[in-house]
């Protein structure tokens, strides 16, 4: 076996393997020798076909399948001689087989980056000094009051946090648009789910008004077609709601598994939660400011195959999230992922590092300990 590598581009890598044309031969023979104990053919016994016959029945599939099998093995071999890590998918590259002449093929692949880890003992990291105080329950508190409130309809104007139908139809220049006509479309305010100026707009008015609104898109707005454009909106407002907040009473703490019913028994597991949440969030911190300490001093390069399987995984999860329609959402520009993809490979690449240089391994008390608290979470 000859074997050669050439360096391409970043991590690609490109290696030629030329295998013996007697290693081919032995190797078909052995193989028609093991076919020949197996088949069937009319006119012969089981096993007693003569290899002549077999060799003209056989011959081409017998060393189509030797020659796949010797390029599996030897390439194998090969980044084994060469001492080279290949990461994702192989490209092999036959060259054209001639009977009784040595075949040559190459491999196309990345490799995983050289990694010398550096800086990791002058990484510093700031622990935040925070708490749950008693205002942060209070704001909790009223916070879920908020998601199990109920929405009554009422004659008063809209206001900034109120639920409010309307219709509308907007026009650019006097002309439509796409996305600008809609019927009984119902509007969460304040959570900003139209442009500032257009919810800004509907404040003040009641259930039973038509009003025209003028707005300016963002410069940053998503559509293209659209941003930093002026336009005007005829909007029908068809109901308005306001939020009906539930009273603290033991109703109300016995739906958040408080057996007591009291508001005591409330706020301390509202607290409880928060307090685990804040842990969390702070470990959290730590753990962020030590990756972009590692980003920052290891600045390494990352296979494109494994950022493309990332990007591939971010549109999934950005799918889950958004209905789970896979096929649009794999259909999504991949320069909205990539920096994201990057950053999650490094990281995972130099974590991988850490590990394997300093030899570390799972404290089994931790795992149990952070298995426990996610089982109480």
């Amino acid at each position: 076996m000859q074997v050669s590598v050439e360096i391409n581009e970043g991590l690609g890598r490109r290696i030629k393997i030329t295998i013996a044309a007697d290693t081919i031969e032995k190797a078909v023979k052995s193989e028609l020798v093991n076919v020949a104990k197996k088949v069937r053919i009319d006119g012969f016994r089981k096993g007693k076909v003569p290899m002549n016959i077999v060799a003209q029945c056989y011959g081409d599939s017998v060393r189509q399948g030797v020659l796949i099998d010797l390029m599996q093995r030897n390439f194998v071999d090969a980044i084994i001689q060469e001492k080279i890590n290949p990461v994702g998918t192989l490209n092999y590259v036959p060259g054209e087989y001639k009977s009784g002449e040595d075949f040559s093929y190459a491999v196309e692949f990345e490799v995983y980056p050289k990694m010398e880890l550096t800086g990791l003992d002058t990484i510093e990291v700031e622990k935040p000094q925070v708490e749950v105080k008693d205002t942060d329950v209070d704001t909790m508190l009223e916070t879920l009051r908020k998601q199990q409130a109920d929405w009554k309809e009422t004659a008063d104007a809209a206001c900034a946090e109120d639920h409010v139908t309307v219709d509308f139809t907007g026009t650019i220049d006097g002309e439509a648009f796409e996305g600008s006509k809609a019927t009984d479309f119902v509007l969460a305010m304040g959570q900003g789910h139209m442009i500032p100026s257009f919810e800004e707009g509907i404040i003040g008015h009641k259930a039973g008004e038509s009003f025209d609104i003028n707005v300016t898109f963002p410069e940053d707005y998503h559509a293209e077609n659209l941003k930093g454009k002026a336009a005007k909106f005829t909007v029908e407002l068809k109901k308005v709601e306001q939020r009906e907040l539930p009273e603290l009473d033991e109703g109300f703490i016995k739906r958040f598994g408080v057996a007591d019913g009291t508001l005591a028994g409330l706020r301390a597991e509202v607290r409880k939660n928060m307090e685990r949440e804040l842990k969390k969030a702070v470990r959290n911190c730590l753990k962020k400011q030590v990756i972009d300490g590692l980003l920052s001093m290891n600045d390494i390069r990352v296979p494109a195959v494994l950022v493309n399987s990332e990007i591939d995984a971010l549109k999934r999860q950005e799918a889950q999230r958004f209905g789970g329609n896979e096929k649009q959402a794999l259909e999504l520009p991949r320069e909205l992922f990539e920096e994201q993809a990057k950053r999650r490979v490094k990281v995972g690449l130099l974590l991988g590092e850490v590990i394997r240089k300093y030899e570390l391994k799972a404290d089994e008390t931790r795992v149990s300990a952070l298995i426990e608290e996610m089982a109480s979470a």
